[in-house]
């Protein structure tokens, strides 16, 4: 059996039709549907990667000794990662692709469980398929999962699509657990410094979560959404010594090293706050801005206090909610393609320019308004 027949369909093959109809909206389409960048890469970054265009040589699968200070430093400072070391780092080619080959560089096959939310990322699932292993979803892991056959769990906090946010004490309480029954705990971190209501998140790797120790334990982060890095591929994991030695071993005999400008344009970017700060608060006005116009128009929005999403439902299946809101030129993502659990959600980006979501909010205010009554 080949490889894409273990797979499902590739869920935003099933939004066409409906991206169609909201393509044929007289002012456009206004797309929620995915979480890319939309914003202007930062100068401090292109600039970056200008300097170091002459790159002829090949690049190091570990990355520079700058750039994995640059991560280390960046972990210290602005998450807490007191113990992150420089040789305990490596850059990602973009992390979907770590999510997605994770499960195969560490060498896990038929009747390894691996773990993830019941309302996740898909690519979760799809990197256990590609590895032959057990896909399995979890409300709470330690009530949930068998630690015997259990491998791999991934976490995602803040989560995508709802933008959950796993509290100190629940990550303690999961990572000792993993510990004791040694499951390897890869913590997905991409929205970490997108938060927005409540407490700030937290890295799996913070001294409050695992003590002074990373030994089993991976936090996996992007650039993509901190600096409009999507483009560009560039992402880093960090943690358990012997687990990045692994990886580094496996990846450098298949060719899995980010390009050397793309490394420098990294150091750049995590060396400079002004650009991430400003980022943030531009989608801090846009989410502000579509939540009230969704909540007018009738929806409720659960969790959503990080990530770059709101977490909708009108009690509807989500199919119905798509296809009503392509019709007034809008796409949003059906839940269903992040689980079972979410088939009465929809998933709705805030990562629209600033022209596109006035739009929406124009949109969804005119189909709030109360009808006139019958003469």
């Amino acid at each position: 059996m080949s490889i894409s027949a273990r797979l499902p369909v590739f869920p935003w093959d099933r939004l066409e039709p409906y991206k169609a109809a909201a393509a044929a909206h007289p002012d456009g389409v206004v797309d929620l549907s995915v979480g890319t960048p939309v914003d202007p890469v930062p100068a401090v970054v292109r600039q970056a990667l200008a300097a170091a265009s002459d790159s002829p040589g090949y690049p190091l699968t570990h990355g520079t000794a700058a750039l994995r200070e640059a991560v280390a430093g960046y972990l210290r400072r602005w998450h807490g990662v007191t113990g992150a070391d420089p040789a305990h780092v490596l850059p990602l080619i973009g992390s979907k692709e770590l999510v997605a080959w994770l499960p195969t560089l560490l060498d896990l096959r038929e009747g390894d469980l691996i773990a993830y939310p019941q309302l996740a990322y898909p690519t979760y699932e799809v990197g256990s398929l590609i590895a032959r292993a057990q896909p399995v979803t979890y409300d709470d892991p330690v009530a949930d999962l068998d630690p015997a056959r259990t491998r791999l769990l991934w976490l995602n906090s803040p989560s995508n699509p709802t933008g959950r946010v796993l509290a100190v004490d629940e990550l303690r309480r999961i990572v000792a657990w993993a510990r004791e029954h040694g499951i390897l705990v890869v913590s997905d971190e991409c929205y970490i410094e997108l938060g927005w209501e409540g407490a700030e998140p937290v890295s799996v790797l913070h001294p409050e979560v695992c003590g002074d120790s990373h030994e089993g334990l991976l936090a996996v982060h992007s650039l993509s959404k901190r600096s409009n890095f999507a483009g560009y591929r560039g992402a880093f994991l960090a943690g358990d010594p012997a687990v990045v030695a692994e990886l580094l071993a496996v990846r450098k005999h298949v060719g899995m090293i980010v390009p050397q400008p793309v490394q420098a344009a990294m150091i750049a970017a995590l060396g400079d706050r002004a650009h991430a700060v400003e980022q943030k608060e531009r989608y801090a006005r846009r989410r502000a801005a579509l939540r009230a116009a969704f909540e007018g128009a009738g929806f409720r929005i659960e969790h959503s206090e990080a990530s770059l999403y709101l977490w909708a439902t009108r009690a509807e299946d989500c199919w119905e909610t798509v296809g009503d809101l392509s019709k007034r030129g809008i796409l949003v993502a059906p839940g269903e393609f992040y689980g079972a659990a979410g088939e009465r959600f929809v998933r709705i980006a805030f990562t629209a320019t600033d022209e596109r979501v006035e739009a929406a909010v124009r949109r969804l205010s005119v189909s709030a308004a109360p009808s006139p009554p019958a003469a």
